[in-house]
């Protein structure tokens, strides 16, 4: 604390930067461990679900029991496509699904449309991870040089280069490095981690969309 107060202007206002990114990213970070845990264990308990069921609207009746899944919204919009190409005067279980091509490619694209919105949602705020991730070392830095320049000419002012001298500014002027590293291996840390998880969930995503689409053409091909 010493060493923070007595930094210079400049380094402290690169300090005070670096903690607003460090606090940031922690609070990103909690919040997306506990968004993308319950995506991942809601989609699980969602596919269980969903192949021991066997019609789609004793799915759909059940579905908020897997709000936070990614494959619910998928299955609701596929759902939801799906009785839009449905014919009124089909058996008394639902109706018989068109034939014509121009319904499955509604369904087709409402999924897709599903699926990016979703991927939008899971991958919200990771850019800042990015950011501080990849900047923060170069703004410590930029605190240390200045840092250190400042600690230069106060040994040109004075005229003693002694290591009493030299050391407190050199100190003053490395805290900006050392700030930056701590604010930026746990955003790099958590991007990584977080990316991964959302690349297993979107092959899930794409694997439940070609899932329900050969289901539907499967019931079309059986009518």
């Amino acid at each position: 604390m010493a060493l923070l107060t007595g930094a210079g202007l400049v380094v402290k206002l690169v300090l005070i930067l670096l903690i607003f990114f460090s606090v940031v990213s922690w609070a990103i970070i909690l919040f997306k461990l506990f968004q993308v845990h319950r995506a991942n264990s809601e989609s699980d308990r969602f596919m269980d679900f969903f192949w021991k069921s066997k019609r789609f609207d004793a799915i759909a009746s059940q579905v908020d029991r897997f709000a936070n899944s990614p494959l619910t919204v998928l299955f609701n919009e596929g759902y939801g496509e799906l009785k839009k190409v449905v014919n009124d005067h089909g058996p008394s279980e639902g109706g018989a699904l068109s034939t014509d091509l121009g319904g499955i490619e509604n369904v087709s694209r409402a999924l897709r449309r599903a699926t990016n919105s979703e991927i939008t949602r899971l991958e919200k705020y990771l850019t800042f991870l990015a950011t501080t991730g990849s900047t923060s070392p170069f703004i410590g830095l930029f605190g240390t040089v200045w840092g250190i320049m400042t600690a230069f000419e106060g040994i040109g002012k004075t005229g003693s280069a002694s290591l009493a001298v030299v050391a407190p500014g050199i100190a003053e002027a490395l805290i900006a490095t050392a700030i930056g590293l701590v604010a930026a291996i746990p955003a790099v840390m958590a991007y990584n981690h977080f990316q991964h998880k959302i690349r297993v969930l979107i092959n899930e995503m794409d694997s439940f969309s070609t899932e329900f689409l050969n289901i539907v053409q499967r019931n079309i091909a059986g009518k």
